[in-house]
């Protein structure tokens, strides 16, 4: 799906996103973060993810703030940054269940 983001800079992106029920973090690609120079910072513990064969993805050191809109649902949001291997953002399953989104 599509999503529109605003960052913190007040850059705005058109990005494709995946909403996926297994993932427990919001998630946007560090590659993407570098090409479009969004503003990124530290954060005081790092926490590992892993995939859904349980294999370890990687570890989070650094998050962003963005403004997430899909259809008519717009929401702050704090998105760790992660290689996601050109996928550009995964929501996680909160947002689904949040806004109550429909699987096409």
């Amino acid at each position: 799906m599509q999503a529109d983001i605003k960052t913190k800079n007040r850059k705005k992106l058109k990005i494709e996103t995946l909403v996926d029920s297994g993932y427990t973090h919001t998630e946007i690609d560090e590659q993407l973060v570098k090409n479009k120079r969004i503003q990124t910072r530290l954060i005081n513990f790092s926490f590992r993810v892993y995939n859904a064969d349980e294999t370890k993805n990687g570890d989070v050191i650094k998050v962003t703030s963005l403004e997430v809109e899909i259809n008519r649902y717009k929401e702050y949001i704090k998105v760790a940054v992660m290689d996601l291997n050109r996928i550009n953002m995964f929501l996680e399953h909160n947002w689904l269940v949040k806004h109550n989104l429909e699987a096409n």
